[in-house]
């Protein structure tokens, strides 16, 4: 018997977002009951967001220029050093401490995080520092062109029946389905997303984050 060739679905995150953490986790599952893989990049609200400050209130503005930052510079960071192989270890391992458990996204959380996954903890020093912003840049921009720059993340990217890659953001969605309506979310995506001249289906959130 030859093993299942498993499709490759291109996930772009910042750590930061709890939407596109929910999501994560549903792809997660997705792997368990579809033959797909998945193959995490990083994307940035903070270069998302850096020429629309203005337009936020405050709040938000200090979220984007004080801790948005850090995280998606350390994940870039960590794949340019040891290979993107390690971004999903420590997309969870970050994701976990600030969204499940609530802990400052600071840099004693980041390089718990970092330990936790067999990374140097001395990577946490790039959150204050440029030295890989264009590498962040450039991934950013790998995800964000294929959906245009009216969405945020996550952005989710897959083959298409013509051998073009169908990409789309989100869904937004929680809890994070398991098991079978994990799959059965994930064929239903895939058959919109699919459509041609299909854009969008949104409905307002009743609900937050369940972390679960």
């Amino acid at each position: 018997m030859t093993a299942v060739q498993k499709t490759p679905a291109d996930f772009w995150f910042d750590p930061l977002c709890p939407w596109a953490w929910m999501t994560s986790r549903w792809m997660l599952e997705v792997e368990k009951v579809r033959p797909v893989e998945v193959r995490w990049h990083v994307m940035s609200l903070a270069v998302l967001n850096e020429h629309k400050l203005d337009t936020m209130d405050e709040r938000m503005r200090t979220i984007m220029r004080t801790e948005a930052w850090g995280p998606v510079r350390v994940c870039i960071a960590a794949a340019a050093k040891h290979g993107e192989q390690v971004l999903g270890p420590l997309y969870t391992a970050l994701g976990t401490r600030f969204h499940n458990q609530g802990l400052p996204r600071d840099h004693a959380t980041i390089v718990a995080a970092l330990e936790e996954v067999g990374l140097p903890a001395e990577l946490a020093d790039v959150a204050r520092s440029d030295a890989f912003d264009a590498e962040l840049r450039a991934s950013h921009e790998e995800g964000i062109s294929k959906v245009g720059q009216d969405v945020g993340t996550p952005i989710i990217a897959v083959p298409g029946a013509d051998g073009e890659q169908i990409a789309f953001f989100g869904p937004v969605v929680t809890p994070a389905p398991k098991g079978e309506a994990a799959a059965r979310l994930w064929d239903g995506t895939l058959l919109v997303a699919s459509t041609p001249g299909f854009y969008e289906i949104k409905r307002t959130r009743t609900q937050g984050p369940v972390f679960d």
